[in-house]
């Protein structure tokens, strides 16, 4: 679901003047991020279901995307930005890194342990939303149209701020390379979906 977390961390950047795009993106992948090498190691698997295209697949990530490991990820970028950023930064960050398991808990099968390695082997989580293409896909192009849209209207919104201040940059300038910013965004993030419908999220 890469649209998805890339959409909700274009909307978090609109209200988050601080914390940098590119760290709120980092931050929505960070427990994927965490699971690549776990996944190359075997330590953490994923069995495709059917045809294994987007959506089918039971993924065993019982240490990153356990509810009590994704908190301690979460936990772990938050300190990082508090001494990068500062303590909003902190909560944003945090709030970004618990945001995939959130959206995961959506759209997994119930394959998401509580506790990592699923100790106790208690019941696992997942609301299944990928067993559902339409309403599953319907999701990611909400998120991606928030997404894109809250970032040009913050981008916008600055123009507006610019063009009553004495800067020397013209408004006509500044509209164009927001305009022209908030489309490159809206395209990345249609690309990461296709990337997800491809098989890659």
């Amino acid at each position: 679901m890469f649209a998805g977390h890339f959409g909700l961390a274009a909307a978090v950047k609109s209200r988050e003047p601080v914390t940098p795009l590119w760290a709120l993106m980092l931050g929505t992948q960070l427990m994927d991020v965490i699971f690549v090498p776990l996944l190359l190691t075997g330590v953490e698997t994923i069995v495709p279901v059917g045809e294994g295209k987007y959506g089918e697949a039971v993924i065993h990530a019982d240490y990153t995307h356990s509810l009590v490991g994704a908190l301690l990820i979460a936990f772990l970028a938050a300190m990082a930005a508090w001494k990068w950023w500062g303590k909003r930064s902190a909560g944003v960050m945090g709030f970004m890194v618990f945001s995939h398991w959130l959206l995961d808990l959506l759209v997994h099968r119930s394959d998401l342990p509580i506790l990592p390695g699923n100790l106790g082997h208690l019941p696992l989580l997942g609301f299944g939303l990928w067993g559902s293409l339409l309403i599953s896909i319907m999701l990611e192009i909400l998120l991606i149209a928030v997404g894109a849209i809250m970032y040009y209207l913050s981008l916008r919104s600055r123009v507006q701020k610019a063009s009553q201040s004495e800067e020397r940059i013209s408004r006509p300038s500044l509209s164009g390379r927001s305009l022209w910013t908030g489309i490159i965004m809206a395209g990345l993030l249609v690309l990461s979906l296709l990337s997800d419908l491809m098989g890659f999220g």
